[in-house]
């Protein structure tokens, strides 16, 4: 990835100074030729003006030093051609060595002629003479508003190019210094990318390799970096937390099968000794293997049933709390009449909260069944359900025996009972906070004044389109927070 990214940057501002560079090439070119032609135009007019005494009053002694002029100007100008005509166009001066020059017609150049005519003739053409292509600047002789005769320099044209291309090879450098600077921050930049890249697949290996404590940097490095870099820890926070279940979940269920199943193969080889013997105790065995697979049975459902709640996405929406209580209520009166119970509900026709549907009629029937299961005969059950702009609670109040304060903290966690005598597999409850945790609400217990004891599950507010999109975004981030802390602390309840 360094070496492409790297080549992909040179690319692009290779082909960003190659765009650039082609229209200031010609821009050069051009004002190149113009610089050498402005310069050659005031130097005839300057060579103008030192030859129009001798024209004037024509003598050896004064050509002499306008030739000598002329090619002083040769040499110091790189090979710049002069070339002096009177009104007639013939030369009385030119630069050359030969002498056979002057006095030869030049009458037939046409720059020379517009001289004479009293124009500025500058421009580039192929000198037959010369075999060469002459960059050319043609003014006239003045003595007052009589044209006198005119003076031509030409140049030729290669030395506008060899100008322009040392410019050019100038740009050159430049181009090539920023292709290969942009080649090394690319280098620089990639390789910051890609060693954070590399980290990030070192430590998922380690991490697939068993090694569940690593985790990645997340306040470095670009913010898609530090995005992949949170993505990857909460993965492995998520991946941990569940093999952290799945270790309790086989441990627990290992120890609390084992008790079930070594009391039932007991009792059935009992059963089986004392069938040829004593037939009416081997049936009261059997009888009592049977109520101890009742027992293992209920307790398998619940493992499966946390089992399959441990890591599942329920769906979070708007649930009518109040309705949902007051019908599983009216579920359990007859049973709670047999029992000699009353049993109460006190609330508002509808309470809608943020749930799941199903998360509320489990958590209300696991709070009636245990309250129903501990309150004396006689007492009454009080269902309150209490909604407000912020939340929505169930209240299940009994008159039972109440739960000692190490009761009340452990509770919920899984296998847990008061009492080795009593009858349940410890799991209720431990569903109950499962549930509630998947629906973003929260249970607790707590002993009631005068007896009894208060089981409670808080909803969060109902979702309502006028809301703000950010107090929306809000309430998401602090259910998924919850949830996260929920599924690595769902690790047991009690019934």
């Amino acid at each position: 990835m360094t070496w492409r990214f790297m080549l992909a940057l040179m690319g692009v501002t290779a082909v960003v100074l190659a765009v650039l560079l082609v229209p200031i090439s010609g821009y050069l070119v051009q004002s190149e030729h113009d610089r050498i032609t402005t310069a050659l135009e005031r130097d005839a007019f300057v060579l103008a003006g030192r030859s129009e005494p001798s024209l004037e009053t024509p003598s050896q002694s004064s050509t002499s030093d306008i030739t000598e002029l002329a090619r002083r100007y040769r040499d110091a100008s790189d090979g710049a051609r002069v070339v002096i005509v009177d009104a007639t166009g013939t030369a009385i001066v030119t630069s050359d060595d030969d002498p056979v020059a002057v006095g030869s017609s030049y009458q037939s150049r046409p720059e020379i002629a517009l001289a004479l005519a009293g124009q500025i003739a500058d421009g580039t053409r192929y000198s037959k003479t010369l075999s060469l292509e002459l960059l050319y600047v043609a003014v006239p002789i003045l003595d007052g508003n009589q044209v006198v005769g005119a003076v031509r320099l030409t140049y030729p044209d290669d030395v506008v190019s060899r100008a322009a291309s040392a410019k050019l090879g100038g740009l050159g450098i430049v181009a090539v210094t920023t292709v290969l600077l942009a080649g090394a921050i690319g280098w620089i930049f990639s390789r910051s990318v890609t060693r954070r890249l590399r980290r990030l697949t070192e430590l998922t290996e380690h991490f697939a390799e068993g090694d569940l404590s690593v985790r990645a940097e997340e306040r470095t490095g670009a913010p898609e970096l530090r995005s992949l870099s949170r993505s990857f820890n909460a993965m492995a926070e998520r991946v941990t937390s569940s093999l952290d279940q799945q270790r309790r979940f086989a441990a627990d269920a290992s120890h609390q099968l084992r008790t079930p199943l070594t009391a039932l193969k007991l009792r059935l080889e009992r059963a089986r000794q004392l069938v040829g013997v004593e037939p009416q105790e081997a049936v009261d065995r059997i009888l009592a293997a049977e109520i101890e697979t009742d027992r293992l049975e209920t307790l398998v459902e619940g493992l499966l049933q946390l089992s399959r709640g441990e890591g599942a996405h329920v769906m979070i929406e708007p649930v009518d709390v109040a309705a949902i209580t007051r019908e599983r209520v009216e579920q359990w009166r007859p049973l709670a009449e047999e029992h000699g119970l009353a049993l109460d509900y006190r609330g508002p026709d509808a309470a809608v909260a943020l749930g799941a549907s199903a998360a509320v009629e489990q958590i209300v029937d696991n709070y009636l069944d245990n309250a129903i299961s501990v309150s004396p005969a006689g007492s009454t059950i009080d269902v309150l359900v209490v909604h407000d702009a912020r939340q929505t609670s169930v209240h299940v109040l009994d008159r039972g025996p109440g739960m000692t304060p190490e009761g009340l903290e452990r509770a919920f966690d899984r296998f847990w009972r008061g009492r080795s005598d009593e009858a349940g597999s410890g799991l209720g409850l431990s569903i109950v906070r499962q549930l509630a945790t998947a629906s973003g609400a929260t249970v607790q217990l707590a002993n009631r004044q005068g007896g009894g004891l208060e089981a409670r599950v808080t909803f969060g507010a109902q979702w309502t389109p006028e809301r703000r999109p950010s107090e929306r975004r809000r309430e998401r981030s602090m259910r998924q927070r919850r949830r996260a802390r929920g599924d690595r602390g769902a690790d047991g309840g009690a019934a």
